[in-house]
């Protein structure tokens, strides 16, 4: 009987330091970021914290997927613009190899493209890089737990908002676009006559067609609206 109880008492104590392991577990982290600079600075960060593990980094689109493989993280901590592709292609691969690792963005991009870009890429959050570093950890540590910073209203507002931008699109010409797309980069209407082969009058009367359809009547304007409908990077 004693044998027995010794015996019951060991494989309690077992399991309960299997829980204690688990519980103390470290999120592994991999953080996908072109700038060393700022990826050194985000794994000093992120270190220094007792629940969190840095395993890697990568530069690329291609790196993340291979370093995803190898390293099998619990989040991958990626920025929206890479050398290679986006943020988005990045998560889709990875995903693909891993589904079982979360992804967060964080980046300088604010654009509602891409965060639905996110979205569709299996994303658990989106953070601006100008957030608090604690901001961050927190993130980490909700995406790692199960949970997510995207509530159903920001995915409804996202998608309505993807869908009058689509509305927009479609209803512009070709030529429309065009003049867009530079107005956006900053040419003048008689730079864009010349490089389009076009006359001064046709452009002004495109400029007034995009001012009806899309509310763009300034330089700035149209950069905004050209980011938003994904003319321009």
């Amino acid at each position: 009987m004693v044998r027995g109880d010794q015996r019951a008492r060991e494989r309690n104590h077992s399991r309960v330091l299997g829980a204690v392991s688990s519980v103390t577990e470290p999120i592994r982290v991999l953080i996908v970021e072109d700038h060393q600079v700022v990826a050194d600075g985000l794994a000093a960060l992120l270190n220094d914290q007792p629940d969190i593990s840095v395993v890697g980094s990568a530069a690329s689109v291609a790196d993340s997927i291979t370093r995803t493989q190898e390293l099998k993280p619990d989040i991958v901590l990626v920025d929206f613009r890479l050398t290679d592709g986006t943020g988005a292609d990045a998560g889709a691969g990875i995903r693909q190899v891993r589904p079982d690792t979360k992804l967060i963005f964080l980046t300088r991009e604010d654009s509602d493209g891409a965060r639905f870009a996110a979205i569709e890429a299996g994303a658990s959050a989106f953070i601006h890089k100008s957030r608090a570093a604690a901001e961050v950890v927190e993130a980490i540590r909700t995406v790692a737990s199960g949970g997510s910073l995207f509530t159903p209203r920001t995915i409804a507002t996202l998608l309505n908002r993807r869908r009058a931008m689509d509305t927009q699109l479609e209803s512009l010409t070709h030529r429309e676009k065009e003049v867009l797309r530079l107005m956006a980069e900053g040419t003048s209407s008689r730079e864009i006559a010349a490089k389009l082969s076009i006359s001064y009058t046709t452009v002004r009367t495109h400029i007034r067609s995009l001012g009806s359809k899309l509310g763009v009547h300034s330089k700035l304007e149209a950069i905004v609206k050209a980011r938003e409908l994904a003319l321009i990077e």
